[in-house]
C-alpha cells in the first residue's frame, strides 16, 4: 500500500513540477529533478523518506475492530 502511495506521489509532483515550469518559471523543473534524485537514491539504499512518514501516520496498518 505505501509504495503505490509513493508512486502515486512522485508521479503527481513530477507532473506538478513540470506543469509549473511551463507556465510559472522553468525553475520548477528543479522539484522534478529533486524528487527523480530521491527515486533513485531510494532504489539503492532502501531509504524513503515519504514512507517514514506514512509509517508514522499509521498508513497501511491493519485496523483491529
Amino acid at each position: 500500500m505505501k509504495e503505490r502511495i509513493v508512486r502515486a506521489v512522485a508521479g503527481t509532483l513530477v507532473l506538478v513540477s513540470i506543469t509549473l515550469a511551463y507556465f510559472v518559471n522553468n525553475y520548477w523543473l528543479a522539484l522534478a529533478v529533486f524528487v527523480g534524485l530521491n527515486l533513485l537514491q531510494s532504489s539503492v539504499t532502501k531509504f524513503c523518506p515519504l514512507e517514514i512518514i506514512l509509517e508514522k501516520a499509521g498508513v497501511g496498518k491493519k485496523k483491529v475492530l
